[in-house]
């Protein structure tokens, strides 16, 4: 299918190619409910981004390599083990954290941030603002924690946390806090809200899994405590994420996960069993762990650090492109944190007045090839509020992110497609079985590894 490209709002010139690294899926080709097949325009790298070329290439040449790790005789197993160990140092540059902090190797940030959780000592207060993903809303438990509502600007958000720390009781004390949004792609003042939280002797956790992607990361310059990152939004689709940060209660806590290699020491004294922890990283990182997902994690980290300049041109090129095309829509709102504009990586979420979210969503994918995330987008609270102050009275919203493997022609072919949806409405007929839009009668075929 040969999409009409009618003028859009967007400039005329294309935007300027930059050495970005390549994404494994940039030939990949999905079919259309309307016959035939296009080449795939994935506009949802917030959900999870596509495996970059280098990552791939580095796999396939460890996998024959790959052995169990630590302890190990055999040849392969040292291999595996050296690949394992070192990529912790590369996660520890990546963030630019201090050269004693730990790097924990997780399954995401989801798992991060329930690991710091249960790490925690006992009465330590919690300040979450209550538009945080639910990975960074939901793992805090107690009396102590205290969950901020939003504010509409960057200074209000900075005080709104100054006044929450200042209501909690002596001890210990966190901050929770996003990067970047994953509704809007926003950034959050992370440096105007840890130099807060210093003043009231608090720590700061900072979930990076919108942000790791787009910009980098400093925590010495951020002056935060702890990093939440997860390979998977890395383009390193292998399941491996980390937790980075100050080594102390981490160390003091009990271990994540009771089992082989969290233990230094097993000995049974008459019915019980005395045990003794390692104090390292690996104290929670018991079981088999996944040593490929964590290279791979690597191998993708060094990759983006040594392309910023271009990946960040890149996307805010592509970004700027997508929001005036999409601004000159009728009926459409974009959702925002903040009313005035702030810095932002290439994500953004919007409604169409009349038009469901999910059947837009369904639409762009079966008649033009279009990958956009639809729902509320494990942001339920923050998404709902924002929906509401676009004015609109909806539940739901479609989100729309750029990355590595996104180009021009994929901003221009959403805008367009948008406009001839809300203009003549869809070209074939959809249902709701199940909860979610499918096209009626689908003729497309799944590929045949998934029989």
């Amino acid at each position: 299918m040969t999409l009409a490209l009618e003028r859009t709002n967007a400039p005329a010139e294309v935007v300027a190619a930059h050495q970005i690294p390549a994404v494994a899926c940039a030939d990949l080709r999905v079919p259309l409910v309307t016959g035939g097949d296009i080449a795939y325009a994935n506009l949802d790298h917030a959900a999870s981004a596509p495996c970059l070329d280098k990552v791939r290439s580095a796999v396939d040449e460890f996998l024959p390599w790959y052995a169990s790790v630590h302890r190990g005789a055999g040849f392969a197993s040292q291999v595996s083990t050296r690949l394992y160990e070192r990529t912790r140092g590369i996660l520890r540059d990546f963030v630019d954290a201090r050269s004693t902090d730990t790097v924990v190797f997780t399954r995401n940030t989801t798992d991060s941030f329930n690991l710091l959780a249960r790490s925690l000592p006992k009465h330590t207060s919690v300040v979450v603002f209550d538009t945080e993903h639910h990975a960074a809303l939901l793992p805090w438990k107690g009396p102590n924690v205290r969950r901020i509502e939003t504010p509409r600007t960057r200074l209000a958000a900075v005080s709104a946390v100054d006044e929450a720390l200042a209501g909690c009781p002596q001890g210990p004390r966190l901050v929770v806090l996003t990067g970047a949004s994953n509704v809007t792609g926003e950034l959050l003042p992370v440096k105007e809200i840890a130099a807060v939280a210093r003043r009231h002797g608090a720590r700061i956790a900072l979930d990076a899994a919108q942000l790791a992607p787009h910009r980098k990361i400093s925590v010495r310059e951020l002056d935060v405590d702890y990093v939440a990152l997860s390979g998977h939004k890395l383009y390193a689709p292998f399941g491996a994420g980390a937790l980075i940060g100050r080594a102390d209660w981490l160390r003091a806590a009990q271990p994540y996960l009771a089992g082989g290699g969290a233990t230094k020491l097993v000995n049974r004294d008459s019915e019980n069993l005395d045990v003794v922890w390692n104090s390292g990283p690996e104290r929670h990182e018991a079981g088999s762990p996944n040593t490929v997902g964590v290279y791979a994690l690597g191998v993708a980290c060094e990759t983006l650090a040594a392309n910023w300049d271009g990946i960040v041109a890149h996307e805010e090129e592509l970004l700027a492109r997508l929001r005036r095309g999409l601004a000159a829509i009728p009926g459409f709102a974009e959702l925002r944190l903040f009313d005035a504009p702030v810095g932002r990586v290439g994500t953004l979420s919007f409604v169409v007045d009349g038009f469901d979210p999910g059947w837009l969503a369904a639409v762009l994918s079966a008649e033009y090839g279009i990958g956009v995330r639809d729902g509320a987008f494990c942001a339920h609270v923050a998404t709902k509020r924002l929906i509401a102050v676009a004015g609109s009275t909806g539940q739901q919203a479609v989100r729309v992110s750029v990355g590595l493997g996104s180009t021009t022609e994929h901003v221009d072919r959403i805008v367009l497609a948008l406009r001839q949806i809300v203009a003549r409405g869809a070209r074939w007929q959809y249902e709701k079985p199940e909860g979610r839009w499918v096209p009626e009668n689908d003729p497309r075929e799944l590929p045949p590894f998934c029989a």
